[in-house]
């Protein structure tokens, strides 16, 4: 029923735990494609131990997740794709309960659960405002403006493999956001249905060079934030698709707002958004002097003399 896909590169340390997670699944129907993403550790070595004939790895030169989950989806023989990453894993329920919510809610495109996000070895709920009991289709846009929380993530859902067909998977320019974008896509055309039970985990005790979050200032072309005009005509038709991407703008575009990089597409994203429905944090921090800015985000020894002439000048603006 299920292609499980796992995008490998220089994962050693982790990636024993991920296959072995998929692996000791209670619903056994399915495939595990590992994809090496030219890896130049011992990555391959930690899992040349696995004795199951459910384990297929297949190796390309280092492309990305991105290009590296959509040849994993092109090597798929079952009608439900699930990914992983190789530094993440899975409750030994997650496939069972994955089946379950397709049998009662089959018209949606894209099913997720809740997840773990795990930091210093301590496992925090995923945030959302769906009650503990819930299950069932979700609108995705309202979902994440609520908490400003992803409700979704790569290593948590499970995908109808024709839909992804019919979207051409993941867009492989894309290095940051690219789920993200997918994710758009799919709610746009098809429903949504979520369970709300923590079912994966979302290692955050990983290097910082090896996670997509890590502090990194992605050049435009690989950040989904500057590749979104194609949505434009859907932000007008959607109001919370257009509240939750603007959202989203204010947040990522601030270091390059601050630093000056690409100034000519930061000022254009900028004129894009209704700053009217934005917090006031974010309304009035884009009109302050950027030392001030600069000083009161990153500046930790400027002390309270910063912070207050800051609450200063947003109070003058109001």
């Amino acid at each position: 029923m299920f292609s499980i896909i796992i995008p490998l590169y220089n994962k050693a340390k982790y990636i024993h735990k991920a296959v072995q997670s998929v692996l000791e699944q209670e619903y056994k129907d399915f495939e595990l494609i590992v994809i090496n993403d030219g890896s130049t550790d011992d990555s391959l070595k930690a899992i040349e131990g696995f004795q199951d004939s459910r384990l297929k790895i297949l190796h390309q030169e280092n492309l990305g997740v991105a290009k590296a989950r959509n040849n994993g989806v092109k090597a798929a023989q079952y009608a439900y794709i699930a990914f992983l990453d190789a530094d993440d894993w899975w409750h030994p329920s997650f496939l069972s309960e994955m089946t379950t919510l397709i049998k009662d809610f089959p018209e949606a495109g894209i099913y997720g659960s809740k997840y773990y996000w795990v930091k210093n070895g301590v496992c925090k709920e995923s945030l959302n405002h769906e009650t503990d009991d819930f299950r069932g289709y979700i609108d995705y846009f309202n979902a994440y403006t609520h908490a400003w929380w992803m409700p979704l993530t790569s290593i948590s859902v499970v995908i109808v493999k024709s839909i992804l067909s019919e979207l051409n998977g993941f867009n492989g320019q894309l290095k940051f956001g690219e789920d993200f974008d997918l994710w758009i896509r799919i709610a746009l055309a098809h429903k949504v249905a979520y369970l709300n039970k923590p079912l994966a985990y979302y290692n955050q005790d990983v290097a910082s060079a090896g996670r997509a979050l890590g502090g990194k200032r992605w050049k435009k072309e690989v950040h989904f934030i500057f590749n979104l005009d194609y949505l434009d005509e859907a932000e007008q038709q959607h109001p919370s698709l257009k509240y939750l991407l603007d959202g989203l703008r204010v947040r990522s575009l601030l270091t390059y707002y601050l630093r000056g990089d690409y100034q000519a597409e930061v000022q254009a994203l900028l004129a894009k958004i209704d700053f009217s429905l934005q917090s006031r944090y974010y309304q009035r921090i884009y009109q302050m002097p950027k030392f001030l800015i600069i000083a009161y985000l990153f500046g930790k020894k400027a002390g309270s003399l910063v912070k207050q002439t800051c609450m200063k000048w947003i109070k003058i603006k109001k």
